[in-house]
């Protein structure tokens, strides 16, 4: 009896150990699904791309040249400052005739040298008259030669703005957004910004989960169209890159996916490059992109290219993670009948006309999105602006130092010779001023000053060393 009770309680045992794995299993992954949960409610905060109400188009914009900025004229050269002649020194007086060494003192001719000085002064005035005429006339022929718009120079025209739409390039910077896919939140990624106004650097990068980091790189430059790419790449996790290049000099482009060619028209764009080219006819002209305004662009993939309509929804308020942000909407349209790829744009007027949110939603509904992280502080325009006045006003200070120089030299050697000569006339002179009307009679000591007061054009030597 005790024997087969001990065998039933044994076989027992192992059961109950074995449904109490079963239920602590079954909570560990309720536990578990719960919280993922909870974490996905905390971050799945992206915005569903509702059907927007396309408004009806008023009016639909070509490519078009845009406003060529004139370019201030350029300074009107200055005439070669003609070197001052060193100061001649004053004369002494010849000396009197033996015989009238022995004369009393009030025969001593000194009053003769008032005719001689009257006599050289009116050939100094003259001489320094014809200076200043033929310094004028060199200055006058000078500043005609390099004033524009004479009608004798081709850089007359230039001097006008050219007629076209009007385009502002974005400032610079590095945005992050934070990157959802299907809804769910990845890792941020960023948008590369950089343009100094004739050449623009541009690179998105957004990393998948199991897949990689796909990144799309535009590098260009600005003509007569807006921004016109050399080179497009785009780089899919691990899979080759596929490049597409802007041939200009014959007019083509080409790609490396496929040996297929295509015309080159004027405004082509990549596209992503075809969002900054938005961004900048916005921020050129805002009040022109209202509800309905339609704008085509020619977009370059990595094989083909074609026309994208890119219509103005209008305003609208974004969320993001640091409040709310109004934007401009835009999308495109169908390209052809079937297009259900789509593709979302907001452009936000507080970050310079930067894109606040993009989202591209797939054929089969896949929607990949990114809404600024506003981690970032965009420039402004006129602070650029400054920045680069800044340097070249300091740069022209500190590129001079040899007229500082001259001038401290001289200034220091004006005043070393000043002394010397107030100390040397009598006492009774020294009290009288420098320039004085009426002529007065040469100081015995003259011709001991004279020689201290000639070497003053050695002042000039610093400027040349």
């Amino acid at each position: 009896m005790n024997s087969s009770t001990a065998s039933r309680n044994a076989s027992t045992s192992p059961q109950r150990s074995h449904a109490w794995r079963w239920v602590a299993v079954f909570a560990l992954v309720t536990v578990l699904h719960w919280l993922a949960a909870q974490w996905f409610e905390r971050h799945h905060t992206a915005q569903p791309v509702r059907p927007a109400h396309v408004p009806v188009q008023v009016r639909l914009l070509k490519t078009e040249r845009i406003e060529q900025q004139a370019k201030p004229a350029a300074p009107a050269a200055k005439p070669a400052a003609r070197p001052a002649a060193p100061a001649r020194p004053k004369r002494a007086p010849s000396p009197p005739h033996t015989l009238q060494a022995i004369t009393p003192p009030e025969a001593h001719p000194k009053t003769a040298a008032a005719p001689a000085e009257a006599a050289s002064s009116p050939a100094a005035a003259s001489d320094a008259s014809a200076s200043a005429a033929s310094g004028a006339s060199g200055a006058s022929g000078a500043a005609q030669a390099a004033a524009p718009g004479n009608g004798n120079t081709p850089s007359a025209p230039a001097t006008q703005a050219s007629h076209g739409v009007k385009f502002q390039v974005p400032p610079s910077g590095e945005l992050e957004y934070d990157t959802f896919f299907n809804g769910a939140r990845n890792a941020p990624g960023t948008i590369h910004w950089s343009s100094d106004g004739q050449h623009y650097d541009m690179v998105v990068s957004i990393p998948l989960p199991f897949v990689g980091t796909f990144s799309w790189t535009s590098k260009g430059h600005v003509d007569a169209f807006g921004l016109a790419p050399d080179q497009y790449i785009e780089k899919r996790g691990r899979r080759p890159a596929d490049f597409t290049i802007f041939n200009r000099d014959q007019k083509q482009i080409v790609f490396t996916r496929t040996p297929n060619s295509l015309a080159l028209p004027d405004g082509a764009q990549d596209r992503f490059s075809m969002v900054m080219q938005l961004a900048s006819l916005v921020r050129g002209d805002p009040d022109t992109y209202k509800p309905g305004v339609t704008r085509e662009f020619y977009v370059a993939d990595n094989d083909s290219g074609e026309n994208w309509p890119i219509t103005t929804i209008g305003d609208e308020t974004v969320s993001t993670d640091h409040g709310y942000v109004t934007a401009r909407h835009f999308m495109r349209l169908p390209r052809h009948d079937g297009d259900k790829r789509r593709i979302d744009v907001w452009l936000a007027p507080t970050l310079g006309w930067l894109p606040v949110r993009l989202v591209q939603t797939e054929p089969n509904g896949t929607e990949v999105e990114l809404l600024w992280h506003g981690a970032l502080t965009v420039p402004k325009a006129s602070d650029d602006s400054n920045a680069v006045a800044a340097p070249a006003s300091s740069a022209g200070a500190s590129n001079n130092p040899s007229s500082s120089a001259s001038s401290n030299a001289m200034n220091s050697t004006a005043s070393s010779v000043a002394p010397a000569t107030a100390g040397t006339p009598p006492a009774d002179q020294a009290t009288t001023p420098p320039a004085s009307p009426s002529p007065q009679p040469a100081p015995e000591s003259a011709p001991e000053i004279a020689p201290e007061v000639a070497p003053a054009p050695a002042a000039d030597a610093p400027m040349h060393p």
